[in-house]
């Protein structure tokens, strides 16, 4: 990042769309290294492509994975992602922290109605839980406290959060620096998650429904001709009745592609890296930290610590890379904060989440182009919110009624639909 915008002292929902969910990146190895140990099972190998299917979803992240993975029990599907292996971008750069009580009230909805599946997925997808105890604190100095108290208001009701003081602080997470954090917001219960558990999860799922994985399948062109879509790629052409976009940073191209209107999606850079934890100091029951106005993050990655200048800047769609001004304002921000010195660097890596101007999801049937759905802008919400949002979205794609069981968490197929005005520029 080339410069930072200025911290703002009060809280607010849209500081905190790097916190959970999202882009609290973690990459087992970098970008371009080797696949993470047993990431190439079965699930993950190409199918030929099809010539005919109901349904194209383009894009096999967390999102096009999930929906694919729904909609297989009811039509055909073609799963066509770019990548040599699926999640390469978003999804196999994120380490995700599940939490209910932030981000705005469709991503909180969407989450409410998530926990059920994480809590209890269904028999054979995962080999072990997909949910891990954590918990997540936002710590405040002496001139954040504003934001403290902000925040606190906004979850004020039914919300299970404590506030800490520096001595609770300091007993929970001994390693940071005494008088930096005098006060705190504690969700005790947020959980990590097991991304790759999740998403091969939902992959495996989506092939053993029928649906077909093709890889190295980027849209070369998309062309409607009244009867349905014919899609060129790299393998060769596909027809489908519907194409499902969930190209995530690349979504508003493919948009392009299909001759309809662009959303306003912004891809937005995350730095993180991996640093050693003090010598002999035990660093796995600490919870993930949080600076409450968006300046740091530290989280306990396998005895090792996870830290991330929590910086956005805005990129094209892209292969994302650290740049050394993120590593070198985390190094500072971190060591100010924590009794922490940095000598060496394990890793390092970027990754990009996507985002509408309120960052809300889009979800809907384009209101221009027959037979084009919006499934984009998930940017810091897409692994948490992605069981309920799959299922939410398969219901749209295929006509249906939303389940029921997610409306009655308080979501509205119009909080999501891509015609609303957050979507058009």
């Amino acid at each position: 990042m080339r410069g930072r915008r200025p911290r703002p002292q009060i809280f607010r929902w849209e500081n905190f769309d790097f916190l959970i969910g999202n882009f609290l990146l973690r990459f087992r190895h970098a970008p371009g290294d080797s696949p993470r140990q047993g990431f190439w099972e079965e699930a993950c190998v190409s199918d030929r492509l099809p010539q005919d299917v109901d349904i194209a979803v383009i894009g096999a992240g967390i999102a096009g994975a999930s929906v694919a993975a729904e909609l297989a029990t009811s039509a055909r599907v073609a799963l066509l992602e770019r990548e040599a292996q699926p999640g390469y971008h978003t999804t196999g750069r994120s380490a995700a922290l599940f939490s209910t009580i932030y981000g705005p009230a469709p991503i909180r909805a969407l989450s409410r109605a998530s926990a059920p599946f994480f809590d209890a997925p269904p028999d054979g997808f995962a080999a072990g839980p997909l949910l891990s105890p954590r918990g997540v604190i936002m710590i405040a100095r002496q001139d954040q406290l504003g934001s403290v108290e902000a925040m606190l208001a906004e979850l004020a009701q039914g919300s299970a959060v404590d506030r800490l003081d520096a001595a609770a602080i300091a007993a929970m997470v001994p390693m940071l620096r005494p008088g930096y954090a005098v006060a705190a917001v504690h969700e005790p219960g947020a959980r990590d998650i097991d991304v790759d558990a999740l998403h091969q999860g939902y992959l495996r799922r989506f092939r053993a429904r029928g649906g077909r994985l093709v890889t190295d399948g980027g849209v070369d062109a998309l062309a409607h001709d009244g009867r349905g879509w014919r899609i060129d790629t790299p393998r060769g052409a596909i027809r489908a009745g519907t194409v499902v976009n969930a190209a995530g940073a690349w979504a508003d191209e493919i948009a392009v592609l299909a001759g309809a209107t662009p959303v306003g999606l912004v891809p937005k850079r995350r730095t993180a890296m991996i640093v050693s934890a003090p010598e002999g100091v035990s660093v796995s029951g600490y919870p993930t930290v949080v600076d409450i106005d968006e300046q740091f993050y530290l989280k306990p990655d396998s005895g090792r610590l996870l830290i991330s200048p929590a910086d956005e800047t805005p990129s094209p769609p892209c292969d994302a890379q650290p740049e050394e001004i993120d590593i070198a304002v985390c190094v500072d921000r971190i060591e100010r904060a924590f009794d922490l010195k940095v000598a060496r660097i394990d890793n390092k890596w970027a990754g990009l989440r996507s985002f509408v101007a309120d960052k809300v999801p889009v979800a809907g049937y384009d209101p221009s182009v027959p037979g084009f759905f919006w499934l984009a802008g998930q940017g810091g919400y897409g692994i948490q919110s992605a069981p309920a949002l799959a299922r939410f979205a398969a219901a749209l794609v295929l006509r249906a009624d939303p389940p029921a069981d997610i409306v009655e968490h308080g979501l509205d197929v119009r909080d999501l639909a891509p015609e609303r005005p957050a979507c058009r520029r």
